[in-house]
């Protein structure tokens, strides 16, 4: 099971914080010197994780959490998406998500496994989520990653493996999306860790790649642990040279009123939204979806299907 956690809407108040504090942003000549280096991980599992969480990513735009989900918990999600690979392969083909550039990349995964619903569920993340982006934000992507072992894939040869920004815009420090990542193979150097480039979230110009090529830092954290940063911070899936594969789950959640990679309610049916947790509809985008007729905009309050106050 995922390991239980205190009450998270009591640890911190709708992001302002995270928000004020990009605001100054990070000039180029302190590209990298903000962060000090290497963050230190975060046991959740301890009193008062989520402050230090919260100011770490405020500094150098990512954090670690470790002890996040229980081993059977992580054993369960790796059998599931070995499962939905096949699954994804069937319908799609692995032609097209070859020439996709998505090696090893699930996309909606929720459609193929109800396992993955659980990951809307864990404290720990509806905690960071509430606190970086408010309690109406939604669920912009949950995407799977199968990295394979390529010692010589060079840099650029599929799109994770690329320095790239998850939210791709400088909103004068606006924090308007939160990526939170779980490690359910290990991340080490050797097989490919995300390589973060600390402080460089909230950045108007792109730091010079030669910059990103030489201050990166391969994240390492155990099985079962979340990799937590700001979606303006510049990173990339490192090289796997293990000889085995590393697995991965990425989710990106955004303010109410950003469109979401996949519509997940259309993708997944009514029936499916509907017989989730309310919070988890909610982050599905339930009460944010847009309507197509006049019968569906004069709906009575209560059946609306844009609710009101989503920010």
């Amino acid at each position: 099971m995922i390991r239980p956690q205190g009450d998270a809407e009591s640890k911190r108040d709708g992001g302002h914080g995270a928000a004020a504090a990009g605001e100054a942003g990070h000039g180029m000549s302190d590209l990298i010197s903000a962060s000090g280096g290497r963050a230190e991980a975060h046991d959740a599992q301890s009193e008062g994780w989520l402050p230090d969480v919260l100011a770490q990513l405020q500094d150098a735009g990512y954090a670690i959490v470790t002890g996040v989900l229980s081993a059977e918990f992580v054993e369960q999600t790796r059998v599931a998406m070995y499962r939905t690979q096949e699954q994804i392969w069937r319908e799609v083909g692995k032609e097209r998500l070859d020439l996709a550039r998505e090696v090893g990349v699930l996309r909606c995964m929720l459609k193929f496994d109800p396992l993955f619903f659980r990951y809307l569920e864990i404290p720990d993340v509806l905690a960071v989520v509430d606190a970086m982006v408010g309690r109406t934000a939604i669920l912009h992507l949950q995407n799977g990653f199968i990295l394979p072992s390529v010692p010589g894939l060079e840099r650029g040869a599929i799109f994770q493996n690329s320095f790239h920004r998850d939210f791709p815009r400088y909103l004068n420090g606006y924090v308007a999306s939160v990526n939170v990542m779980f490690a359910i193979d290990a991340f080490t150097e050797d097989n490919g860790g995300t390589i973060v480039v600390p402080a460089t979230h909230q950045l108007e110009t792109p730091p010079p790649i030669e910059a990103m090529n030489r201050q990166g830092i391969a994240v390492e954290c155990p099985s079962g642990s979340m990799l937590v940063f700001d979606s303006t911070l510049w990173h990339a899936a490192g090289r796997n040279c293990s000889g085995r594969d590393r697995l991965a789950i990425n989710h990106q959640f955004t303010r109410s009123y950003i469109k979401q990679q996949i519509d997940y309610v259309r993708a997944l049916g009514d029936g499916a939204v509907e017989a989730q947790p309310p919070r988890t509809q909610q982050l599905l985008g339930w009460h944010t979806r847009v309507v197509t007729s006049l019968g569906e905009y004069y709906r009575p309050e209560a059946e609306r299907l844009y609710r009101k106050g989503q920010g």
